[in-house]
C-alpha cells in the first residue's frame, strides 16, 4: 500500500482567467488515453467545463475534479477557475490538494490573479512547479515570462526546459535535465540550492542526470525553488513532459506531513478525511472530501465533530467531473464524493467515531458586493428560500441577510459576476423560477480617524434578584490590518480575567454596526485601563454589555469615516484607445499605477472604487469596439469621499 500512495499525486491547475488552465487539463486528459477527443473551450466541449454557465460564458467556475493514469502514477486533478470573483472555489481546491501546476500566459507572464492564486498556494504551503503557455502565440517571450515569475513573485525560477522556435514557428521544448554543455546554467543554480548537489558539483564539476533531478524535486517539496517547463497546450506541444514533471517533482501524499493529531497518510490508520466542496446533483447530494487517513467503506459511519452528527455514507463515487462511478472504498489520498450525508457543511471533517479530530478548515473571504433578491411571484417565495439554502450551502462564499429596515432578502458574494452566475443557477434549477434582482451594493466598512482616551461607562442595573454592575474604562485608538486589536491593562485585581474576556466580546459586538453608516467597523485598537467589580451583580453579561456601550459610544466620540473596497484593474486596450480609457477611469475615480505596451495594445492597471466598475464591462467593450478587455483582484479599502452615501 506504501508503493501505491508513493505513486498517487493530487495537483491542481492554478492560473489567471485566460491562461489556459482548461484547454491544459483537456490535453492532459487525451494524452493519459482519459478521452478518445480534445475538447475545447471555444466550442464548449470540455470535460472539466460541463456547467451550462462555464460554457456560455467560456469561463471555468467551478472546481472540478479527474483522475487519469500516467507512468504508472495516478493523477487526481483538480481544475480550477482563474477569474478572482471565484476564488474562494480556489482556496477550498487548495486545502486538499497536495500539489500544484501553475499556468502562465506566454505573452502577458505573470498577471494579476496569477499573483493572487500564488499567494493563496504559498498560505497552505502547496509546492508547485511552472508551466509557460501560448509560446506559439505572437509576441510570446519564454525569457520574459521566466523574469516575471522571478520578479513578480519572488521565487527561484529552475528552468529544465528551452524552447525550440518561437511564435508562429514554435516547435516544442528541449529538455534541460538530459545534463549536457546547454545545462551549464541550470546545474549550477541547483548546485547554488542543494547542498548534497554542490558536494557533486565541487567533485566532478557537473551533475548526473539522477542527482539534478532528484536535487529538483528536494527543492520544489522544500519550496525553495519553482521548476518551469513551457509548452503550448492548444497546439498540444508540452504536455507529456509537464505529466513526466509532475510525477517527478510534484509530492506523493506520504511526501506530506501527518494532518492533525499526527495521523500519516495510512490506510490502516484511524480515518481523517475534510469535505471541499458540496454539490446537488440528480444523484442526489454529493460531498466532494480528501481522505487523509485510514479507509472509508461504504456503509461506514463516521462522526462530523463540528455539527456533532454521526451519520452513515450511502454511496462512494469515483469523480471524473460530472461522471461517477461507483467504488467500495476510498483510501489515504484519495479524493472522492460521497453520497448519504446530510449535516456535512464545507470544511467540516470526517472521522472515525472512535478517534475524533478536527481538521483545519478552508478559509472564507468578506463578501464585498451585495444584491436585493425577491420572487417574483408569492407562490415562489419559499422556492426562492429553498433555492437560496442549497446555493449558500454550496457555496459559503455567498452569504444571505435580511435587511431589518426593508425586509429585503440580501445575497452578498465576492464580485458582480459572482452574483450573476448564483442568480443564474437558481433560476436554472428552480423550474421556471422568477426572480427580481436588485442594482448591486458594495459592502463598505467604517473605521477610526481619531480615537479617545479614558472613556468610562457605567453599568448599573438593579432588577428583582442579582442586578447588573459594571464598570469599564477604555481607551480607543486607530490601527492598521485589524478588525479589533484588544488589550488589557487593568492592575490590581479591578477586573477579573473572566470578565476582561467578557469586556472583549462586547466590544467585537460593538463592531456590527457604526455610526456614519450602519457599517461594520474595522480598524479599531481597544485597551481597557480600569474598571470595577460588584461581589453579587457583576457577571460576563453585565461586562459583555457594558463593553458593547462604552465602544458604541467611543464611536460617537471619535472622528470616524467611511471606508469603501477598491480593486486593482488591469485593462488591455489598443494604442489608439487608450486616451478615451484613462478619462473613462479618470471619470470613475481610478488611480492609474502603470502602464506597459505590449505589442499594438496598452496594459493600463489602475487602483478603482469597485462600486465605480459595476457595469464596466459593457462600457469598455463599447468604447474600445470590442477589443478591449479588463480584469481586477481586491486591493483592500481606501477612504470614501464625504457625501457618497448621499
Amino acid at each position: 500500500m506504501r508503493n501505491e500512495l508513493e505513486r498517487v499525486r493530487n495537483i491542481g491547475i492554478l492560473a489567471h482567467v485566460d491562461a489556459g488552465k482548461t484547454t491544459t487539463t483537456e490535453r492532459i486528459l487525451f494524452a493519459t488515453g482519459a478521452t478518445y477527443k480534445q475538447g475545447e473551450v471555444h466550442d464548449g466541449t470540455t470535460v472539466t467545463d460541463f456547467d451550462a454557465q462555464e460554457r456560455d460564458r467560456g469561463i471555468t467556475i467551478f472546481a472540478a475534479a479527474v483522475s487519469v493514469d500516467w507512468a504508472g502514477h495516478r493523477i487526481n486533478l483538480i481544475d480550477t477557475p482563474g477569474h478572482v470573483d471565484f476564488a474562494d472555489e480556489v482556496e477550498r481546491s487548495l486545502r486538499v490538494l497536495d500539489g500544484a501546476v501553475a499556468v502562465f500566459d506566454g505573452v502577458a507572464g505573470v498577471e494579476p490573479q496569477s499573483e493572487s492564486v500564488w499567494r493563496q498556494a504559498d498560505r497552505y504551503g502547496v509546492p508547485r512547479i511552472a508551466f509557460v503557455n501560448k509560446l506559439d502565440r505572437a509576441g510570446a517571450d519564454f525569457d520574459a515570462a521566466v523574469a516575471s515569475i522571478r520578479d513578480r513573485l519572488h521565487v527561484t525560477p529552475l528552468v529544465v526546459q528551452e524552447p525550440i522556435g518561437a511564435e508562429a514557428a514554435f516547435a516544442g521544448m528541449t529538455d534541460l535535465t538530459e545534463v549536457s554543455a546547454r545545462s551549464a546554467a541550470l546545474v549550477e543554480q541547483v548546485a547554488e540550492l542543494h547542498s548534497g548537489a554542490l558536494e557533486e558539483y565541487v567533485e566532478t564539476g557537473t551533475l548526473s542526470r539522477e542527482t539534478l533531478r532528484r536535487a529538483l524535486r528536494e527543492l520544489t517539496l522544500a519550496g525553495t525553488a519553482v521548476v518551469v517547463l513551457g509548452g503550448s497546450a492548444y497546439k498540444d506541444k508540452g504536455i507529456e513532459e509537464l505529466l513526466d514533471a509532475v510525477v517527478a517533482y510534484l509530492p506523493s501524499p506520504l511526501d506530506m506531513p501527518p494532518v492533525a493529531d499526527g495521523r500519516p497518510a495510512d490506510p490502516d490508520a484511524p480515518l481523517a478525511a475534510l469535505v471541499f466542496k458540496v454539490h446537488s446533483a440528480a444523484t442526489g447530494r454529493l460531498t466532494y472530501l480528501r481522505v487523509y487517513s485510514g479507509t472509508l467503506r461504504k456503509g461506514t459511519a463516521v462522526y462530523e465533530p463540528n455539527a456533532d452528527e454521526t451519520e452513515r455514507v450511502s454511496r462512494i463515487l469515483h469523480v471524473q467531473a460530472d461522471r461517477h462511478t461507483d467504488v467500495d472504498r476510498a483510501v489515504a489520498g484519495d479524493i472522492v464524493a460521497v453520497v448519504g450525508l446530510k449535516h456535512a457543511r464545507t470544511g467540516e471533517t470526517l472521522c472515525d467515531p472512535g478517534h475524533r479530530l478536527v481538521l483545519e478548515p478552508p478559509s472564507t473571504a468578506t463578501p464585498v458586493v451585495s444584491v436585493a433578491v425577491e420572487a417574483k411571484s408569492r407562490a415562489d417565495a419559499g422556492r426562492l428560500a429553498v433555492a437560496l439554502a442549497r446555493l449558500v450551502e454550496e457555496d459559503p462564499s455567498l452569504v444571505v441577510t435580511s435587511d431589518a429596515e426593508t425586509g429585503q432578502t440580501v445575497l452578498s458574494g465576492m464580485g458582480e459576476l459572482h452574483l450573476e452566475v448564483a442568480v443564474e443557477k437558481m433560476r436554472q434549477s428552480g423550474n421556471g423560477l422568477q426572480i427580481a434582482v436588485g442594482r448591486p451594493q458594495v459592502a463598505y466598512r467604517e473605521t477610526l480617524v481619531r480615537g479617545v482616551s479614558g472613556l468610562l461607562y457605567r453599568l448599573v442595573h438593579q432588577r428583582g434578584g442579582a442586578g447588573l454592575f459594571a464598570h469599564v474604562q477604555i481607551d480607543v485608538s486607530p490601527v492598521d490590518g485589524e478588525e479589533l486589536v484588544f488589550e488589557s491593562t487593568v492592575v490590581g485585581g479591578h477586573v477579573s480575567k473572566e470578565y476582561v474576556r467578557a469586556v472583549e466580546d462586547g466590544c467585537r459586538d460593538a463592531l456590527a454596526s457604526g455610526p456614519v453608516g450602519g457599517y461594520p467597523v474595522t480598524g479599531v485598537k481597544v485597551t481597557l485601563t480600569d474598571g470595577r467589580m460588584h461581589e453579587k451583580d457583576s457577571s460576563d453579561l453585565a461586562f459583555r454589555l457594558a463593553g458593547r456601550e462604552a465602544l458604541q459610544q467611543a464611536f460617537q466620540e471619535s472622528e470616524m469615516v467611511l471606508l469603501e473596497p477598491v480593486v486593482e484593474a488591469t485593462v488591455t486596450v489598443p494604442d489608439d484607445m487608450v486616451g478615451g480609457v484613462l478619462g473613462d477611469l479618470a471619470a470613475r475615480r481610478g488611480r492609474v499605477t502603470g502602464s506597459t505596451t505590449r505589442g499594438g495594445t496598452v496594459v493600463v492597471t489602475a487602483v478603482v472604487p469597485l462600486a465605480e466598475l459595476f457595469g464596466y464591462a459593457t462600457r469598455l467593450r463599447s468604447r474600445t469596439q470590442g477589443r478591449g478587455t479588463f480584469t481586477t483582484r481586491p486591493a483592500g479599502y481606501a477612504q470614501a469621499p464625504s457625501g457618497i452615501l448621499a
